[in-house]
Order: structure tokens, then C-alpha cells, then sequence
């Protein structure tokens, strides 16, 4: 879990460096934790407007879904 970025913590300009993310991607992921809540698990991603599996494969190293 060391060196992974928290979905549920991360800024919106934390999310952006994430490889293929890009700023709307990751204002979409801040709008929905904030309407919906935190993530339950990375794949709770795929709720977001634009990540979709392929996306998802390639970041699932770099996150965790903590608490």
C-alpha cells in the first residue's frame, strides 16, 4: 500500500497525474466521492463518467481505497 494514492483522499491535481486520467477525469472522480461517497474498492471507479476497464488496468497499481 506504500506509495499508493488514496482515491478517497486524493486532490483533484493528484488525481490528474495519474496516467490517462487528465483534469475532467479527475474533477468527475472528486464530484462523485463527493456526491456518493467514498470509494468502497478501485473498481468503484468504474462508476465514474470515463474510466472505463481499460483505464482502470492501467492505474490499478498506482491507487488504493482506503478507509
Amino acid at each position: 500500500m506504500a506509495g499508493k494514492l488514496d482515491i478517497n483522499k486524493a486532490t483533484a491535481e493528484q488525481l490528474d497525474a495519474l496516467k490517462g486520467i487528465g483534469p475532467s477525469k479527475a474533477q468527475a472522480i472528486v464530484a462523485d466521492r463527493e456526491t456518493n461517497g467514498p470509494f468502497r474498492s478501485v473498481d468503484d471507479l468504474l462508476r465514474v463518467k470515463g474510466i472505463g476497464e481499460k483505464l482502470l488496468a492501467d492505474i490499478k497499481d498506482s491507487i488504493v481505497a482506503g478507509p
